[in-house]
């Protein structure tokens, strides 16, 4: 299956232009996509609701948006409230149904200077032909390492707890006359993961090694509940690439910012890694992933 990681920073290229139908074409065809900085009602890009119109470009995929922050956006017309919300978020977009959703709203720490924004991570449940998976959407903070780390702890304590918290229900429904199940089976919470996004982190960071541990004879090494670096057990090896470039301190930076993280089941199952470099329909290029999910796994079942 292919996955792309893109953060189309509002539909602004780095070319100064706003097109948000540039960024569909891009992720177009892949089979689960993972946007971040998708945002509704904001001046700089013409007040557009950019969720409805991302639908309305890739019509045939399932998607969720979850809003990092929510801030009002109203107008009164004709002495009647028009009731609009002004967003900025992520997104999924997947060829399979998205069984379930739900957002974390990450630890924020306030600034004087410069301006700091809440960072949020979208989680999307779906079940795939190897095995139900949490798929994420996320973007990290910007400015430091420390807020990042408080932000990665929160995330893999929530992925730990998976197993033990379930779905967005579980048990059985005593109240049958309410339905809350809605005819459906328990929808899993299974300990599988992807993690897409953002992280405004380079390989080798303290954030970096947080994810990932730091182990330096054993590249890949595969914790049951913990995560591994998708080019680092590509079966392609990745060259050097990046997602990201910018001019600091006089110099053209070229740095990987975004990143595919995955759980230890799924380590041998990475074909490929690359990105779009050169693509000028955002700051940042996308990221994209070729992996094995056509075949069921075994959760326990230790990689090759």
């Amino acid at each position: 299956m292919k996955l792309i990681s893109y953060n189309i920073q509002y539909g602004y290229g780095g070319d100064g232009r706003y097109d948000l139908g540039r960024s569909a074409k891009l992720v177009e065809g892949a089979d689960i996509i993972a946007l971040q900085e998708v945002e509704r009602h904001w001046q700089r890009s013409n007040e557009d609701d950019q969720p409805d119109i991302l639908s309305k470009l890739l019509p045939n995929y399932y998607w969720a948006y979850g809003p990092a922050f929510d801030m009002d956006a109203s107008e009164s017309r004709d002495g009647h409230v028009v009731n609009r919300r002004r967003q900025f978020g992520t997104m999924i977009l997947s060829k399979l149904p998205i069984v379930w959703s739900r957002l974390h709203t990450l630890p924020l720490r306030r600034t004087l200077r410069p301006l700091n924004t809440r960072a949020a991570a979208l989680e999307c449940m779906i079940r795939t032909p190897a095995g139900p998976l949490r798929v994420f959407s996320m973007h990290l903070a910007h400015i430091a390492a420390e807020e990042r780390l408080e932000q990665i702890d929160y995330l893999l304590a929530e992925h730990r707890r998976a197993a033990y918290e379930g779905g967005p229900w579980s048990g059985i429904d005593d109240e049958p006359q309410r339905n809350w199940s809605n005819g459906q089976p328990e929808p899993e919470n299974p300990p599988g993961a992807i993690w897409l996004g953002d992280f405004n982190m380079e390989s080798g960071s303290a954030e970096y090694r947080r994810i990932v541990g730091s182990t330096p004879y054993h590249r890949g090494a595969a914790y049951i509940d913990g995560f591994v670096d998708a080019a680092a057990v590509a079966k392609e090896p990745a060259t050097d690439f990046h997602t990201h470039e910018k001019i600091i301190d006089g110099r053209l930076a070229k740095r990987r910012l975004d990143h595919c993280f995955i759980t230890g089941m799924l380590a041998d199952r990475v074909r490929s890694i690359s990105t779009d470099t050169g693509e000028v329909a955002s700051d940042h290029f996308p990221l994209r992933v070729d992996i094995d999910l056509e075949t069921a796994f075994d959760p326990q079942r230790t990689p090759r």
